[in-house]
């Protein structure tokens, strides 16, 4: 029996739980480590995003005779310029329109003042199902309203600690252009035999999700905030540069964040009027179908094979475990974790094909 896989298997996740357990109860021990952690894990992130977007270019330049300090000197000018132009360009357009959006913001409330008014006024009319559910929104919002106000105050403190994010994100930009082809053969050499080329292609193959989740996952957005832009102003939608770079971070969080976006654009269109409304379903709709059937399949095809629904029940789950991060990050953990255990279990396999073969 225990040379069965459900046996092992089953031994597999107790040990794993037990030693989850025991972390947990001696986690005390670890905190000095998990505060140095939590400082450098943002712009390590960052840092770990700007050189996968960058490392195309840099492959290309060094292809093509650059040495390796005047690429990534190339690649520092080439983001300091793209930085000039969007301060020069985009910024005035962007505080332009929050400008506009605060200035409209007591108007802004008063329609919602009104919306509230007139279901209340109109509350005995409806079904008492539909009363039950405007009592449960009633109550989500003043939650939410306390959730605002924790919010805000996070953002003043992290305000505070951006400046200390800003210095460190550059050096560890720079290290990874530099060094990241040392990294990995510093953990695979500690091995020997078949065993080092097991980790050398573990360390590959997870290095390959992760470059391909990311380029793909930004192009992906960069294209649906482009459409959405373009379908903004044809139909005169307001605040439509504020809605596409909020729609730009949310598109990267798959399947769940396009329609985060599309929230906001469809209250200030239902503001409008019904019509800018019904025309912001339609640019969202259009958007999503060109996405689907042209954009993704060619821009990320089978890098994750991951299906709908367990990415769903991923960003769910990883969103109550760790907040905003875990649905940012749950994703691309989970693909990196499920290569883990592909090539464990094709290893095993293999050694197993190999004994097998020798008795």
């Amino acid at each position: 029996m225990t040379k069965k896989l459900w046996f092992q298997a089953g031994v597999g996740i107790l040990l794993t739980l037990l030693i989850f357990k025991l972390f947990i109860e001696i986690k005390h021990i670890f905190y000095p480590i998990a505060v140095i952690l939590g400082a450098i894990f943002i712009p390590l992130l960052i840092g770990g995003i700007l050189f996968y977007i960058t490392e195309p270019l840099q492959r290309y330049l060094e292809k093509h005779k650059f040495k390796r300090w005047m690429s990534i000197l190339t690649i520092l000018v080439g983001l300091i310029a793209i930085l000039a132009a969007f301060v020069s360009f985009i910024w005035p357009l962007i505080t332009s329109q929050l400008v506009n959006f605060i200035e409209g913001f007591p108007a802004f409330i008063n329609e919602i003042t009104k919306a509230i008014q007139y279901f209340f006024d109109h509350r005995d009319n409806l079904p008492d199902q539909v009363q039950g559910a405007i009592d449960n929104a009633l109550d989500s919002i003043k939650d939410y309203a306390v959730l605002t106000s924790k919010f805000l105050v996070d953002v003043v403190s992290a305000i505070v600690s951006g400046a200390f994010v800003l210095i460190l994100i550059p050096f560890f930009f720079i290290y990874m252009l530099k060094d990241h082809e040392k990294f990995a053969p510093r953990i695979y050499n500690l091995f020997l035999g078949r065993r080092r080329e097991w980790v050398k292609k573990t360390l590959t193959d997870v290095n390959e999700v992760l470059k391909n989740y990311v380029q793909g996952q930004l192009l992906i957005s960069f294209f649906l905030a482009s459409m959405m832009f373009i379908g903004y102003l044809i139909i005169g939608l307001d605040y439509a540069l504020l809605l596409v770079i909020f729609a730009f971070f949310m598109n990267i969080i798959p399947f769940i964040g396009p329609w985060i976006a599309f929230i906001p654009a469809l209250i200030l269109g239902f503001l409008d009027s019904p019509m800018t409304a019904l025309w912001v379903c339609v640019v969202t709709l259009v958007a999503q179908q060109i996405d689907s059937n042209f954009i993704t399949p060619n821009v990320m095809g089978k890098t994750l094979d991951i299906h709908p629904l367990t990415v769903i029940t991923i960003i769910l789950a990883a969103g109550n475990i760790a907040g905003f991060f875990g649905v940012l990050l749950g994703v691309p953990f989970y693909a990196v974790v499920k290569v883990i255990v592909k090539n464990v279990y094709a290893r095993r396999l293999e050694i197993k094909q190999a004994a097998t073969k020798e008795v």
